[in-house]
């Protein structure tokens, strides 16, 4: 009687595979890399208006800080009454030190710049994984000096874009950018003396 076998790796391991909703979702580069360029320009265009409003912004490009200072500061402070914007002491506490250290000026610079690159990379579907990973750590810093807005839903939003690092960008740069870098669009078969452990086992 036959035996029905998991696939095994090369160090003869089972290997649990996804479900068809999440092969689908992940790995696909059928229409389903569709509905990820939409999600891919919807959170592009939130990430590059918001980084061009400050691109133009005196208190964002001037050298003075002003911009993320003053958030910083509204961040940190301690109401007699109420709840303070930031829950975490220690998050307070990182904030407190960047606004002693003086690191609003050149910080002011990277949020600029960093949601101008995270927005291109997501339009352009270049590393898509990469780029959603640097908008989410900007949301998740957002999200903890007790700023909403439209942090949660990129944050989903990027989350699932991880998740799709392989095809999210396949409309797009990462067709052609992560095969070079070796990330092969189909995984590899198992090598031909592994097939016939297999078929002999059975």
């Amino acid at each position: 009687m036959l035996r029905t076998l998991r696939p095994t790796n090369q160090h003869g391991m089972s290997v649990i595979e996804d479900p068809p909703i999440a092969r689908l979702l992940f790995q696909s580069t059928g229409p389903v890399t569709v509905m990820w360029l939409l999600v891919r320009v919807f959170a592009a265009y939130q990430w590059l208006s918001a980084g061009w409003e400050k691109l133009h912004t005196a208190a964002w490009m001037d050298g003075s800080g002003a911009g993320i200072l003053s958030f910083w500061q509204r961040a940190v402070a301690v109401p007699a009454t109420g709840n303070p914007a930031i829950t975490y002491d220690w998050y307070r506490g990182l904030l407190q030190f960047m606004i002693n250290a003086n690191m609003a000026p050149w910080f002011s610079k990277v949020i600029v710049f960093g949601e101008l690159a995270v927005g291109l990379g997501l339009l352009f579907g270049a590393f898509v994984g990469i780029a959603a990973a640097g908008g989410l750590v900007m949301n998740m810093a957002f999200l903890l000096a007790g700023s909403t807005s439209t942090n949660p839903v990129l944050a989903i939003i990027e989350i699932l874009l991880i998740l799709a690092w392989k095809n999210a960008g396949y409309i797009g740069l990462d067709r052609y950018l992560l095969p070079a870098v070796g990330t092969p669009w189909r995984q590899s078969r198992l090598p031909e003396s592994r097939v016939r452990k297999i078929h002999a086992a059975a």
